[in-house]
């Protein structure tokens, strides 16, 4: 854990009678927090307690709270490490790897709310908490229910079932109209329940079926909670208990607390073991248990938080579009629904390279494009099929497995397309797995139309902000290059990562003038898969994803 200098600043004052002693709270200084981020831990005597919050003033521009989930579990302070977060506490509620709770990014559902619970043997509807902030950085708890895993699907009511406590009576889930849709949220992240609404103690407990959940109502445990003020600062808060230094608190004291905080609404997030608070690297709490979790709550620069860029082109060709061409004589209209537009998919059995589906976009504008596939899967897909672009004079093969991933827009990866008739997208026939190829639909984006091809490793431009690119290209084998700007002088590092966080290699470590820089790596011998690089300048840190396919 990080050494802070601790300067007592003031203490807030509980019902005594109620909760015992007043918890005094002392600011503490962290070199790693941004301006912008106070962090405050709060102790007392009786009954013992040690609770850590911080205060992100969401007034600064240059900062985002986001959830963040991954398909294997972490500690927070090797999560935090990983995404490049200034620090996060635990997420919503999960078992093994798989969350329980929404987990909401730009533009897309990672997870959702349980829509059910089983007690007495018997299934519940239920509608749960979500922190959230929509598209212009207000923040708010609502009661949600998610009617798909689409963003459409999303939507808020005014109270969560009105169920009591052990209710005998399941009752009917949800409606549509009985709520407001969601369609403004940026990013969000479930819990259960909520704890402070309309700058009250609001507790829906038993509205939200806690009881029976393992999850105490006013017994004294970990706890971990998010909030916020009207002055728009995010309140993140944890509760060590459990221990002898700290019992932790019950959900009636915790939303006291957050009340006396300035939270005007707040929201209950898993706890117990998994209540952590940490710095890339470092626990700030002491949890009870190091446990794992899929999902964390970050504090972030803004420029991590993903708002998808507007795209400045984007092509769509469906299998029915001039732009597509179906070669050979064994293609077939699927009859399973998920597939896009108006046409359904078509499919062809595996062979021999002999019938392929023919996707040329005719670009008048050469540029780097993002190129995603869709398709209609199922078990008897192909888990191999290649898809061969054809671009800039030069041709890639992607292999996919058609058995999953299906009914989305599947990244596979950019490329610089020169705007040549002959360019291509083929999803070929050429495999001996599975039983049918799918050919439904092909998307190009492009963000950026200027091609930058050849330029050295030394500075360039004047840029006005931080930005680190996607590399390119992606996927690589074994070559790649990554790019960024920094508007200032600084002492720049960019490293790269396994999924794990080891570091696999240091590509920049050296004061840069203002510019922006392109850096090659080559991945040598490394396995196929998936690698981090992460770049810090300053109090600017971003992490993205590469992919090495051999």
């Amino acid at each position: 854990m990080s050494e802070f200098k601790n300067i007592v600043i003031f203490s807030f004052l509980l019902p005594a009678f109620v909760y015992g002693q007043t918890i005094t709270w002392t600011l503490q200084t962290n070199p790693s927090l941004p301006q912008g981020v106070e962090l405050y831990k709060g102790t007392r005597s009786s009954p013992i307690l040690q609770a850590w919050y911080l205060d992100i003033d969401m007034n600064q521009s240059d900062l985002a709270i986001r959830p963040y989930i991954r398909s294997s579990s972490a500690t927070v302070p090797l999560f935090c490490q990983q995404v490049g977060a200034y620090a996060a506490v635990n997420g919503g509620y999960f078992g093994g790897s798989t969350s329980y709770s929404s987990v909401i990014y730009p533009g897309e559902v990672k997870a959702v709310n349980v829509q059910s619970v089983t007690r007495n043997n018997q299934s519940y509807p239920v509608i749960r908490s979500l922190f959230s902030m929509d598209t212009t950085f207000a923040f708010s708890v609502d009661w949600i229910y998610h009617f798909d895993m689409t963003p459409g699907g999303l939507y808020t009511f005014s109270q969560p079932l009105p169920y009591t406590y052990n209710d005998p009576n399941p009752l009917p889930p949800p409606l549509q109209g009985d709520g407001t849709l969601y369609d403004d949220v940026l990013v969000g992240i479930g819990g259960a329940p909520t704890l402070v609404k309309d700058s009250t103690v609001h507790i829906t407990y038993n509205e939200e079926i806690m009881w029976g959940s393992g999850v105490g109502f006013d017994n004294n445990d970990p706890r971990t909670a998010a909030g916020y003020t009207r002055d728009n600062h995010v309140i993140l808060f944890v509760a060590d208990g459990r221990q002898t230094i700290s019992e932790g608190l019950g959900l009636p004291e915790m939303a006291q607390v957050m009340l006396s905080l300035g939270c005007i609404e707040g929201m209950n997030l898993d706890g117990g073991g998994s209540t952590q608070m940490a710095t890339p690297g470092n626990f700030i709490n002491s949890p009870s248990e190091q446990r794992a979790v899929p999902t964390i709550l970050a504090v972030v620069h803004r420029d991590s938080l993903g708002v998808p860029a507007q795209p400045l082109i984007e092509k769509i060709i469906d299998t029915e579009d001039p732009g597509c061409s179906l070669i050979g004589s064994g293609w077939f209209a699927s009859a399973n629904p998920g597939y896009w537009g108006g046409t359904p998919a078509q499919l062809n059995p595996v062979g021999s390279a002999q019938d392929y589906a023919k996707f040329t976009p005719n670009f008048s504008t050469p540029g780097r494009y993002e190129v995603y596939a869709w398709w209609v899967a199922a078990s008897n897909r192909c888990p191999n099929t290649p898809f061969i672009i054809d671009h800039n004079y030069t041709v890639d093969t992607i292999r996919v497995d058609q058995t999953a991933n299906g009914s989305t827009w599947f990244y596979l990866g950019e490329y610089i397309f020169a705007g040549d008739t002959s360019e291509s997208v083929i999803i070929s026939d050429s495999s001996n797995m599975g039983t049918y190829i799918v050919a439904d639909a092909m998307k190009f984006v492009a963000y950026d139309t200027g091609t930058v091809i050849g330029i050295p490793n030394v500075g360039y431009s004047n840029p006005t902000r931080y930005l680190l690119k996607q590399n390119y290209p992606n996927p690589f084998n074994p070559k790649t290059n990554i790019e960024f700007s920094i508007p200032k002088t600084e002492f720049v590092t960019l490293k790269v990562y396994s999924l794990l966080g080891e570091e696999v290699t240091t590509l920049v470590s050296e004061r840069l003038t203002a510019g922006s820089y392109k850096y090659d790596w080559d991945a040598g011998s490394l396995a196929s898969g998936v690698y981090l690089y992460r770049i810090q300048s300053g109090n600017y840190v971003q992490t993205r994803k590469m992919i090495l396919l051999r």
